[in-house]
């Protein structure tokens, strides 16, 4: 199969966005298949693979609403190998109470309750759904993010820019006090360094500010942690792009997300920018 197809298999907990995600891809050019059974994943791949039609994006969601879920679709999987596609699993979640929010708003039944409690069948399809989400390509928790936001996550995901790397890496400071990103597949703690919060002209600045960098990047122990890491990075990067991986978010986080991880994130993405797509983003440096 064509390095330059997509062949996206959409999966995740019932209520964290399938529907809008499946529309999100189908605007970005994808001939998507809404709630195909798990057991025709192969025979679809099949006709997909022999047809005449110039169709390089393909989007397939599957859920429990096939009851035959758990049991096929690893079954399918291998087939899908054994054909040759170069597949991608995208998985979605998001946090408990956030779906049950969702379920009573829309007055929908979730799939595995049809009179049971709610967070109950949540409990138990996020077990029966944890192997298949530890063979996930992306997972993008949408707890936080409207329809809009997901969209964009998507066309930061799958548009395929003009670059000679098809890798896109996402560049993302955080702070621990208000969670880590569950979507994060490289994560750094930087709490160990020189924190710029006790200093009284800097406590109000962010890590986007000069002074703040200043502080932060002054210290010899920073200075070899920074050479470290951009070293790691350095060579993990062309190695991520020779096994096929299209994304790649790298988060940096310290106590609040102001300050140390907001200069780590910064300072990656002077280095990077103009030989990746790479995007960046200060989740928690305003709060």
């Amino acid at each position: 199969m064509s390095q330059d197809k997509d062949f996206i298999i959409i999966t995740g907990m019932s209520g964290a966005g399938k529907s809008e995600t499946i529309k999100s891809l189908e605007d970005l050019g994808f001939f998507c298949v809404d709630n195909l059974p798990p057991a025709l994943i192969s025979k679809f791949a099949e006709m997909y693979l022999h047809s005449k039609e110039n169709i390089d994006q393909v989007a397939l969601v599957v859920d429990v609403r096939g009851r035959d879920f758990f049991d096929s679709i690893f079954e399918e999987l291998a087939i899908l190998e054994q054909l040759g596609v170069d597949y991608k699993i995208l998985f979605l979640e998001a946090d408990t109470q956030v779906l049950i929010n969702r379920f009573k708003n829309t007055r929908r039944r979730h799939p595995l309750a049809p009179e049971g409690r709610i967070s109950e069948a949540i409990a138990l399809e996020r077990s029966k759904l944890e192997e298949i989400r530890g063979k996930a390509d992306k997972i993008i928790d949408t707890s936080d993010l409207s329809s809009k936001d997901l969209k964009k996550e998507l066309e930061d995901i799958f548009i395929k820019e003009s670059k000679e790397s098809k890798l896109t890496i996402s560049v993302l400071s955080f702070g621990f006090k208000y969670g880590v990103p569950l979507d994060a597949d490289l994560m750094f703690d930087v709490r160990f360094l020189p924190n710029p919060h006790y200093v009284d002209s800097l406590r109000p600045l962010t890590g986007e500010t000069k002074n703040v960098q200043e502080y932060v990047l002054k210290w010899p122990i920073t200075q070899k942690f920074k050479e470290k890491l951009f070293d790691l990075i350095e060579f993990l990067l062309p190695n991520y792009i020779k096994e096929g991986k299209s994304h790649l978010t790298i988060a940096f986080g310290c106590t609040g997300g102001k300050h140390r991880s907001v200069t780590f994130a910064e300072k990656l993405y002077e280095e990077l920018r103009g030989r990746y797509n790479i995007l960046i983003e200060h989740r928690d440096s305003k709060k």
